[in-house]
């Protein structure tokens, strides 16, 4: 239907003036309600141990079946399982262990390890599941007399036909691999989209300011280096995006953004730093989360988008990067790239723990939006932390962000009523059950050692005990 209103026609001034005060004076309302966001505070929560005995457990994945089994991702190459839905017990034995195939940790930090897992849809039937992990690297190098670090794989196995608490280690196939030349910023995350595609989130290749040998030159000539804004030399800095249904060992999905153009085929979306948990909504629009780990000023979560331009290393957050000098912004920066994509804003940024201006997070830890029944207060909201306050504080924080529809997302911390300044661990990962419960993944040590490692199920005070 065409509209019938057509300025070119209008013939009365009064009605002209009348129609744009009333235009202004809604657009001052919706202004209005953007700066002054009523933010509910949520009803109290606490958080119970549910396993224990850990060694560094960076994430939780449940199980595409009846079972209700958690699969914990333990970083120096296991998973366990826990089993139970109320009474829960982690099994003694690993479902999968990799310890052996895994470059060597540094106890003390490292990025590196297991790092993924992801269970295909319709495991239930065919047993498959999908890994990420670091291997000693290759020969060779980015440039003459420097060695590659590591090796990243994705690999998939599957379950044992006898025992599904074991997975058959001899089922290995190899889908993907990539030199890092870096220890850090492996990004990490495996989920499967509401599509059926693998999803898997990769860093820009570690060191800093997406810049060292094996960080490649991009368009913006202002910042050296450019992994996050490359989508020809390499797969660093991107979300990738495959089909584990076709192909050998994989296909790639038509309607991919790079597909019969310049681009890697691979790529889903670019301009990461660290990407190192995501999530996608398991309700709603079923968007995909991505916690980006921020340089020393600002961490990052944004909604990503097929072909979406994240904006690193030309911009950390919402501000203009500056890589010759980290710790200040540069005044201006592009808005798009040569391709015309525009570069996106994230809807949470917080205070990296070195900003000037304030701050107190290590570096952010993507979670997962609340679609369980037990915290109502919670329900639809996105549940977030971060690591630490401080890189040797055992601190982490736990926030809850309110939609809005455009513009940053009002964020309020979240305190355990057990806890209330902080977790009291570093906050390694999160997970979420079939049911829309929230779990966190923590340690009380900042590296892959000892056996502090716990999960903890976030619950409402008046059901602490469950």
């Amino acid at each position: 239907m065409k509209n019938t209103f057509t300025p070119a026609i209008v013939r009365s001034r009064s009605r002209v003036m009348h129609t744009c005060l009333w235009c202004m004076a809604v657009a001052m309302l919706l202004l209005q309600a953007c700066r002054k966001v009523d933010v509910p505070k949520t009803e109290p929560v606490d958080a119970v141990v549910i396993a224990e005995g850990l060694v560094s457990p960076i994430g939780l994945v449940a199980a595409p079946d009846e079972t209700n089994r958690l699969f914990v991702i333990d970083q120096p190459g296991l998973i366990r399982i826990i089993e139970g839905d109320s009474a829960y017990s982690l099994l003694p034995e690993p479902f999968l262990d990799l310890t052996g195939s895994l470059v060597p940790l540094n106890p003390a930090f490292d990025e590196r390890g297991l790092l993924g897992l992801a269970f295909h849809p319709n495991y239930r039937n065919n047993g498959r599941f999908f890994v990420y992990y670091q291997l000693p690297p290759r020969p060779g190098g980015p440039e003459e007399g420097v060695a590659w670090n590591n090796l990243s794989r994705i690999a998939e196995f599957r379950v044992s036909a006898g025992n599904p608490n074991q997975a058959d280690p001899a089922s290995e196939k190899v889908l993907l691999e990539w030199d890092d030349p870096q220890f850090n910023h492996n990004g990490g995350t495996l989920a499967f989209g509401p599509d059926g595609y693998l999803y898997i989130s990769v860093g820009d290749g570690g060191a800093g300011n997406d810049v060292a040998p094996g960080h490649v030159q991009d368009w913006y000539e202002a910042n050296p280096g450019g992994n996050g804004q490359d989508i020809d030399s390499n797969l660093l800095g991107s979300i990738l995006r495959i089909d584990v249904n076709s192909g050998d060992p994989y296909s790639i999905p038509p309607d991919n953004p790079f597909v019969n153009g310049p681009g890697l085929d691979e790529i889903y979306a670019y301009g990461f730093r660290n990407p190192y948990r995501m999530s996608f909504d398991i309700g709603g629009l079923h968007q995909l989360f991505v916690g980006d780990a921020g340089q020393v000023l600002y961490e990052e979560v944004s909604i990503v988008k097929k072909g979406g331009n994240y904006g690193w290393n030309v911009k950390e957050g919402t501000h203009c990067f500056n890589a010759l000098n980290n710790m200040q912004v540069l005044p201006n920066c592009p808005k798009v790239d040569p391709l015309g994509n525009p570069l996106i804003d994230p809807i949470i940024e917080i205070n990296n723990w070195q900003n000037p201006l304030g701050g107190k997070a290590t570096t952010v830890i993507g979670g997962h939006v609340y679609r369980g029944t037990a915290i109502r207060g919670l329900a639809g909201r996105y549940v977030f932390g971060t690591f630490s306050q401080t890189p040797t504080t055992p601190d982490g924080e736990l926030y809850v962000a309110h939609q809005r529809p455009f513009g940053l997302w009002p964020v309020e911390e979240l305190s355990l009523a057990g806890s209330p300044d902080d977790v009291g661990y570093f906050l390694k990962g999160f997970g979420q059950d079939r049911q829309g419960e929230i779990y966190m993944t923590v340690s009380e040590v900042v590296g892959p050692t000892g056996n502090t490692g716990r999960v903890l199920k976030l619950v409402p005070v008046n059901n602490g005990k469950e």
